[in-house]
């Protein structure tokens, strides 16, 4: 967003109601980028903030010219909103961090390192998960074993969001404009010379966590269905050992009547199968459904987000709501 000369690195940070953090944030990150010795500058994308976050970049991106701000016009998700600062970064390589300190912007020194020696897909990696609730981390867990077994890409254990692209991976991502965007997967999907920095994930500086239960299952499910055909296909398997449980059935009926003669059938037997099947068939449908929503979403062809505001730099104007968000 600025002009001027390409810096070294670009910073994307997408920020969702966190006033808290910002200022003690950028207290932490300025001088740890200037202690690498390289040009820098920092896009902060705001999206639809609901308290004074953009308030906070205004004053932030007045106060230091190597900050920049986008304003989305609604809450897009994090995803998105870490598209549209990619969108907008002209580094010769991006760091992708959070702005509640859960990311120790210490940890940047070791990517850059990396990335001179050579990687181009530097990805942070968490050493353990005490800072998540336990459902929590046995869900991710969970997700992460799904996607192992039956995902098409790997996902490294423990990396996150956290990471340094260089600029030929961050234009890779960029020819990717698919709305139910699962992030992880498409880091892992471009590929590239890769390695991870294990660090300690702090505390959150201020605030709560913005990922409840609903959203992190809405997430794995766009994950998962993202990255593997497979809730299309175990629907084959089920029907197909469904057929084979009612033919023995069928056969041990007719074995049974022809030895002994016709039973009266049993009314809960009855209703109990029914139900069974009939919510096996429902399920099999919503399973279908989900795919069938994101191709509709894809087909629409919506822009993958809007920019209200820029605020930072020489690109102020507010007109521009439609500069690389298609």
């Amino acid at each position: 967003m600025n002009a001027g000369p390409t810096p070294d690195i670009s910073l994307v940070i997408p920020v969702f109601n966190e006033e808290e953090n910002l200022y003690p944030l950028v207290a932490r990150l300025t001088p740890a980028l200037e202690r690498c010795g390289l040009s820098f500058e920092a896009i902060f994308v705001d999206d639809g903030s609901a308290d004074a976050s953009l308030e906070a970049l205004r004053a932030l991106c007045a106060a230091e010219p190597r900050f920049s701000a986008l304003s989305l016009s609604r809450n897009f998700g994090k995803e998105v909103a870490i598209a549209a600062g990619l969108d907008h970064a002209r580094g010769r390589a991006v760091v992708i961090m959070d702005a509640d300190l859960q990311h120790p912007p210490e940890v940047i020194a070791q990517f850059i390192e990396k990335w001179r020696e050579g990687y181009k897909n530097v990805y942070g990696q968490r050493t353990d998960r005490a800072t998540d609730p336990k459902l929590r981390s046995f869900l991710t867990r969970l997700f992460y074993n799904l996607i192992e077994r039956f995902g098409d890409v790997r996902l490294p254990p423990g990396a996150g969001d956290f990471r340094l692209l260089d600029r030929q991976a961050v234009d890779a991502l960029l020819t990717m404009r698919e709305r139910a965007r699962f992030n992880k997967g498409l880091f892992a999907w471009i590929g590239f010379k890769s390695i991870g920095v294990p660090f300690e994930v702090d505390a959150r500086a201020g605030g709560e966590s913005k990922f409840n239960l609903g959203r992190l299952v809405r997430f794995a499910l766009d994950g998962l269905m993202s990255f593997s055909s497979i809730p299309l296909k175990v629907w084959t398997y089920v029907g197909l050992a469904i057929s084979v449980f009612a033919l023995s059935l069928a056969g041990y009926y007719w074995a049974r009547t022809m030895l002994f003669g016709v039973d009266t059938p049993g009314f809960p037997t009855l209703v109990v199968s029914i139900a069974f099947f009939s919510g096996v068939q429902l399920i099999s449908l919503g399973v279908l459904g989900e795919y069938v929503a994101r191709i509709f979403n894809e087909v629409k062809g919506r822009p993958l987000y809007l920019v209200a505001e820029k605020v930072g730099g020489e690109a102020t104007d507010k007109n521009n709501s439609r500069e690389g968000n298609s």
